[in-house]
Order: C-alpha cells, then sequence, then structure tokens
C-alpha cells in the first residue's frame, strides 16, 4: 500500500495596482485528497504576497507556493490606470480610466475589466471560485474581488483566495475584498485600503483616486498537509515539520512559511491494517 496524504496548497495573492488600482488577483488554490508521498524530506515553500506599487504602476504578482508536485501559482497583480490585470493563479483586475481587461486565472478565476464611464473604476480581482467583479453601468463603485474557496484541511472550514477590491477615481467607494482574504480598495480620500489576509492567498486592494502612494500588498499562502494518525494511510505520526496538531481522527501539518516536512512511513503492521501490540 502507497502512503498518501491530503494536502493544501495555495499560493501569494497579487498586489493591488497603483494610480487607479484594479485588485489583485489571489493565490493559486490546490487541493488533493489522495498525493502520493514517500519515506524522504520534502522542501515546502510558502509562496509571499506581491509588493504594493507606487504611483502609476502595476501591482506585482505573488510567489508560488510548493509541495511535492504541487504548486500553487501566485496571483497576478491589479493593473495601474488603462492597464490590463496580470495573468496568474487568479487574475488581477484591471486598472481604472480603462477600458482594461482582467487578467486570465489559471488555476482560478479571471480578474474583472475596468471601465471608462462615471467615476472611472477599477475591476476586482479574481478569486478561487468566482470572476472578479467588472463594475456595471450606473455602479461607480470599485469592481469586488471575487469569492474564494472553503476547505476543511485544518479541521474547521476557512475559505482561501479572495481576490482583491479595487480602487476608484473619485466621489464613491472602492471595491470590497472576495471572501477568503481579499483586500478592500481604496476609496477616493485614502482610505479603506487593506492588504490581503496572510496565508490565505488573498489579493491586495487597489490604490484609488489616481493616489501617488503605495496600493496594497497581497496575502501570503499556505500548505496544510494532513493524514490518518492510526497510520493507516501509510504516514507515521514521527513525521516532523511545520505547527503539528492533532483534530478528530488527523493529525496535521501546517506550514505558514518555508519549511521542510519529512514524512516517515508507518510500521508494516499498521500499514497492512494491523495493529501490532506489544
Amino acid at each position: 500500500m502507497s502512503a498518501q496524504v491530503d494536502t493544501l496548497v495555495v499560493g501569494g495573492g497579487g498586489a493591488g495596482g497603483g494610480g487607479t488600482g484594479g485588485g489583485g488577483g489571489a493565490g493559486g488554490y490546490q487541493a488533493n485528497t489522495a498525493l502520493t508521498v514517500t519515506a524522504q524530506a520534502y522542501t515546502i515553500t510558502i509562496g509571499g504576497g506581491g509588493a504594493g506599487s507606487t504611483g502609476f504602476v502595476s501591482g506585482s504578482a505573488g510567489a508560488d507556493s510548493i509541495f511535492s508536485t504541487i504548486t500553487g501559482n501566485g496571483g497576478g497583480g491589479g493593473g495601474t490606470n488603462s492597464v490590463a490585470g496580470g495573468a496568474g493563479g487568479s487574475g488581477g483586475g484591471g486598472g481604472g480610466n480603462g477600458p482594461a481587461a482582467g487578467g486570465s486565472g489559471n488555476q482560478g478565476s479571471a480578474g474583472g475589466a475596468s471601465k471608462t464611464f462615471g467615476n472611472f473604476p477599477g475591476g476586482g480581482g479574481g478569486g478561487a471560485g468566482a470572476a472578479g467583479q467588472t463594475p456595471a453601468t450606473g455602479n461607480d463603485n470599485g469592481g469586488n474581488g471575487g469569492a474564494g474557496t472553503a476547505n476543511s484541511i485544518s479541521g474547521t472550514s476557512i475559505t482561501y483566495s479572495g481576490g482583491g477590491g479595487a480602487g476608484v477615481f473619485q466621489n464613491v467607494s472602492g471595491g470590497d475584498g472576495g471572501a477568503g482574504g481579499g483586500g478592500d480598495g481604496m476609496d477616493p480620500g485614502g482610505g479603506g485600503m487593506t492588504a490581503g489576509t496572510a496565508n490565505r492567498g488573498g489579493g491586495g486592494g487597489g490604490a484609488g483616486g489616481n493616489s501617488a502612494g503605495t496600493s496594497a500588498a497581497g496575502g501570503s499562502g499556505i500548505v496544510i498537509i494532513a493524514y490518518k494518525t492510526d497510520g493507516s494511510d501509510g504516514v507515521s505520526t514521527a513525521s516532523t515539520g511545520g505547527t503539528i496538531t492533532t483534530v478528530g481522527l488527523f493529525t496535521i501539518h501546517t506550514f505558514t512559511t518555508s519549511g521542510t516536512f519529512t514524512m516517515v512511513a508507518a510500521s508494516a503492521a499498521v500499514n497492512s491494517g494491523f495493529l501490532m501490540f506489544m
């Protein structure tokens, strides 16, 4: 019997765009309930969130998170004025004063496009579960970020990889971040902008009001590994790495920073379905 683990790998979220910026795209969301592992040390990489940009510069993309054969791609950065959002795990929103397209998502959803009407709102960043909002005619608020996806591998249902809200040029409100750690877009007066949530892969909020200030950063990613504590998945609780907890029938290794997961195989007696009593 091969050893298997449940895994969740989330990339770092992209930053919001500067100027009147689009929302940052969420980090890629990758879940696997039967990843084959062997007795060895695995390098765990946690992708950082993209850095915010100053002035009329698009937001930076998030970095990849990696465990074994699974990679959660970093989210695309939000576009700046009239510049398309970047591609990534989920795509960044188009920059305001558009029209500018949202970036594509290769593991999640696309960012929303920006508009030229009214208060020239940017598009929301894409999330793992839904695309970023393209503002509708008559709604001059910045586009909302797309919602992420819920996962219970940690023992609690948590939503990851929400897109960032977009900024807006004047008068109205920046977009709301998507559920799953997306940051809010900036209001024209310079308030309300927030970064993507750390270790949730959320996209950062876009700057607003043609601000010369710095847009909001994306949130870092996370890697979680879980297996049955009784050894029936072929993995021993002597395995090390990350923060280790036990919830119900499962042992859980949570990595919020880069490190090493050292997998130790369960004994042959346990692995074959028979417990050996001494």
